[in-house]
């Protein structure tokens, strides 16, 4: 199945034709038919790269939000040899938005914990699209503390619009639950690493992007808001979140600039979605030599150096004055 951005389909015209070709190719090769198929082929390679190194930031939040785009469970199977999910914060119930538990990566064992969207409607609304309830704040942090008395590293991976704002999560202690994962994983005895995947927004990615290492994903986003929320609150108008995606830097390579996260890893050329596999096995690569790195440092010098890294955030300098 191809869903094509409004961006996409001057790619997927061609690819089209490519496909067209290739039929015909297979039932009569010619070499006019070769030469057609070759220069398509190259033809749809250079007009896709070409969009994708001259995304818009908004252009970048519908890359992101792409249903196609892997999931945090799309990650678990094709990523680790072993993943057993967990269920239930053993205090109210079981959040689907958010899944975890054990997992094994290229034969290190850690601790997965992520965000799931879902894609087929029903699936979406079982998992919240996404915006996890405290229940699912809390199983994380079961999976926090059970990762810190078997010195297991963690693995998060955000991908998700917010943490969810009804009535009912803040009855439970929505607030609560996102405050004791903050406080959790700054002084956690094991290395984190934690990715951005997809969408990264607001308090609900934060509570559980806090760690040693801050990757993303090169057409995912990370904002204190949504470009919709953020156009809500500044335009009161949600139409202009385009111009909100270009004020709030969410892209990977803006926040790399400013200090924000600390590697960006490639995606395939169309983006995560147009290759899965290919991105799987991508991240995978990268944890691996993250996690390696990490876990050659002794627990006191890696929390106070997670911790150094975070008071760093936010600094600035006044010209020719000394740093605030």
């Amino acid at each position: 199945m191809t869903l094509l951005l409004d961006f996409e389909k001057p790619v997927g015209d061609l690819r089209a034709r490519l496909e067209t070709v290739e039929r015909d190719y297979a039932t009569d090769p010619t070499d006019e038919l070769g030469r057609l198929r070759a220069d398509l082929t190259l033809d749809l390679a250079n007009r896709t790269r070409a969009i994708y190194q001259s995304l818009t930031p908004w252009q970048t939040v519908q890359v992101a939000r792409h249903p196609l785009r892997p999931q945090t469970l799309d990650y678990a199977i094709g990523m680790c040899t072993e993943f057993v999910e967990f269920h239930g914060d053993r205090a109210f119930g079981d959040d689907r938005a958010i899944v975890g538990g054990p997992a094994r990566i290229n034969g290190r064992a850690v601790v997965l914990v992520g965000q799931q969207r879902g894609r087929e409607t029903r699936e979406r609304l079982d998992r919240n699209f996404g915006s996890p309830h405290p229940e699912g704040y809390r199983k994380a942090h079961r999976l926090f503390q059970m990762a810190a008395k078997f010195g297991l590293p963690v693995v998060t991976m955000m991908d998700t619009p917010g943490a969810s704002p009804g009535l009912g999560d803040e009855e439970r202690g929505q607030g609560w639950a996102l405050a004791a994962n903050l406080a959790a994983l700054a002084t956690l005895p094991v290395p984190i690493v934690c990715v951005v995947i997809g969408e990264g927004n607001s308090g609900g990615a934060l509570a559980i992007g806090v760690g040693d290492r801050f990757l993303m994903l090169e057409h995912a986003i990370f904002s204190v808001a949504s470009p919709e929320a953020a156009a809500s609150i500044v335009w009161k108008d949600a139409k202009h979140a385009p111009h909100a995606a270009d004020a709030l830097k969410l892209t990977a390579p803006d926040l790399l600039r400013l200090h924000l996260i600390d590697r960006i890893v490639p995606e395939p050329v169309g983006g995560a979605h147009g290759d899965p596999s290919g991105t799987i096995t991508s991240l995978r690569a990268v944890l691996d030599e993250e996690l390696a790195r990490l876990a050659a440092m002794p627990v006191a010098e890696l929390v106070a150096s997670r911790y150094a890294k975070y008071r760093r955030i936010g600094s600035w300098f006044e010209q020719g004055g000394a740093p605030s």
